[in-house]
């Protein structure tokens, strides 16, 4: 199982960490951390240094109830970050976190490799086509609605049913606009509740029917932090125990904003795996 990275092909077959980098002022746990150059490359150099194979850089805060951020204010957030990134980390592969075409197609001019779309197009019809003539991989996420009305619309017969479904979908629209190397993620915390979580995890090993890379993101998020009457500063621990449930479940890629601690979850899950 692999996608293809700048003409490298990365094999997904081994767990990947995929580390998170915001550079807004709101994301629920990082915000405003990152904003300037130094923070930002003393954090991915920290990343890649503890073995991340994937940074993921964001404009646009997806948190619940975020605030509008015009599309230009997200590609002047997200470009000069990727650049200044890749200037002193050459090698490194950047994913761009956005749903929107423009701010995809100019930070993959500006060095980006991946694509990471929460709306799998929904919020924008020019996606699918645009990462189809950009050639990269392409992340889509399941979520209903946007960031700003998606916990009203958490309404599911039978959540994962329709997550594969979703997906079975949007894959046959993806190949139909020519997109080769495509990575769900079933989108924790998005459009559903707390139970609705935990009961999508316990199930997500269904997302294997598709036969597609599967990247997982749960890190510090509130379902760990309201289960546990925790802040989310204190979700460490609740991360890498979901983080490693989600191997078990088929996972390929852990997006987390702790990347040490996910490396090490990985490596002792393949050390314990059955294969081995």
């Amino acid at each position: 199982m692999t996608i293809n990275c700048k003409g490298n092909l990365i094999d997904l077959s081994v767990p990947k960490v995929m580390g998170i980098l915001n550079v807004t002022p709101d994301s629920f746990f990082d915000g405003g951390r990152f904003d300037s150059d130094g923070a930002l490359l003393a954090q991915t150099e920290k990343m890649l240094s503890e073995g991340a194979h994937f940074i993921d850089v964001g404009g646009y805060s997806s948190k619940p109830g975020a605030a509008l951020v015009t599309e230009a204010d997200e590609i002047n957030r997200v470009v000069p970050a990727i650049r200044s990134i890749l200037k002193h980390f050459p090698d490194a592969l950047i994913s761009v976190d956005t749903f929107r075409s423009r701010v995809a197609e100019a930070a993959v001019a500006s060095g980006a490799a991946i694509v990471n779309d929460i709306s799998a197009g929904n919020l924008d019809p020019d996606m699918m086509p645009t990462v189809a003539n950009l050639r990269v991989p392409y992340i889509m996420m399941h979520m209903k609605g946007d960031p700003k009305t998606m916990q009203g619309l958490a309404l599911y017969d039978n959540i994962s049913r329709e997550v594969v479904f979703y997906f079975s979908e949007k894959v046959a629209e993806a190949r139909r606009h020519g997109i080769s190397d495509l990575i769900i993620d079933p989108g924790f915390g998005f459009a559903k509740t707390l139970p609705q979580n935990y009961e999508l995890l316990r199930e997500s090993d269904r997302l294997q029917f598709l036969n597609l890379p599967i990247l997982v993101g749960i890190s510090r998020k509130s379902m760990i932090y309201k289960a546990l009457n925790i802040s989310n500063t204190d979700a460490l621990n609740g991360t890498t125990v979901l983080n490693t449930m989600a191997l078990t479940k088929g996972a390929n890629i852990l997006r987390v904003h702790d990347v040490k601690e996910a490396v090490e979850a990985i490596a002792l899950f393949n050390l314990a795996s059955p294969k081995n």
